[in-house]
C-alpha cells in the first residue's frame, strides 16, 4: 500500500507594480494578456491555455520539460471584484497524479498610480508530490513574469 499524506500550508506574497489596479487586473482577466506571462519556464513545452474569466468560469494550462512529466493547472473562479479581488480554487496535477488543491486570493490595492498586490494561497499538498515551499517559489516566478509583462506594456503605452 502507498503511504498517503496531506500537508496543509499557507503563504502570502506581496508585490508593488508600476501599473494601476485596472492594468494589473486586465493582465489576470484578459486571456491574450494572461497567456503572455502565465506559464512554466520558457524551455518547457506549453499546452493550450484556456481562460473563461467569470465567476464559475474555468482556466486550464499545462506544460513541462521535454519527455515529461506534464504539469497541469485547473482552476475555478469563485469571486471576482473588478480591479480589486480574484478568488479561485485550483488543482495541480503531474501527469495523471493530483498533487495539490488550493484556494488562491489576489487582492489589488491602489498606491497612487501603482498597485500593491497581495497574493494569499492556502493549500493541501498531497502524498509528498509537492509542497508549499516549491509552490511559493513557482508563484514568485509567475509574479516576476507579471511584472516584466506590465513593464513591457507600460513602455508601449
Amino acid at each position: 500500500m502507498t503511504a498517503r499524506s496531506a500537508a496543509h500550508d499557507t503563504f502570502v506574497i506581496e508585490r508593488t507594480y508600476d501599473a494601476t489596479p485596472a492594468r494589473v487586473f486586465a493582465a489576470w482577466s484578459d486571456p491574450s494578456a494572461k497567456r503572455r506571462w502565465f506559464g512554466g519556464p520558457e524551455e518547457w513545452m506549453q499546452e493550450e491555455h484556456t481562460l473563461d474569466f467569470r465567476v464559475g468560469g474555468r482556466e486550464r494550462a499545462g506544460g513541462g520539460p521535454k519527455g515529461g512529466p506534464v504539469h497541469r493547472y485547473e482552476a475555478l473562479y469563485r469571486d471576482i471584484v473588478p480591479d480589486e479581488r480574484i478568488v479561485s480554487t485550483y488543482e495541480m496535477h503531474m501527469d495523471a497524479t493530483l498533487t495539490s488543491v488550493s484556494i488562491a486570493t489576489v487582492e489589488l490595492r491602489p498606491e497612487g498610480a501603482r498597485t500593491r498586490l497581495v497574493y494569499t494561497e492556502q493549500g493541501v499538498f498531497l502524498d509528498g508530490h509537492d509542497n508549499a515551499k516549491q509552490r511559493e517559489a513557482g508563484t514568485r516566478d509567475l509574479l516576476d513574469k507579471l511584472d516584466a509583462y506590465l513593464r513591457r506594456q507600460g513602455a508601449s503605452l
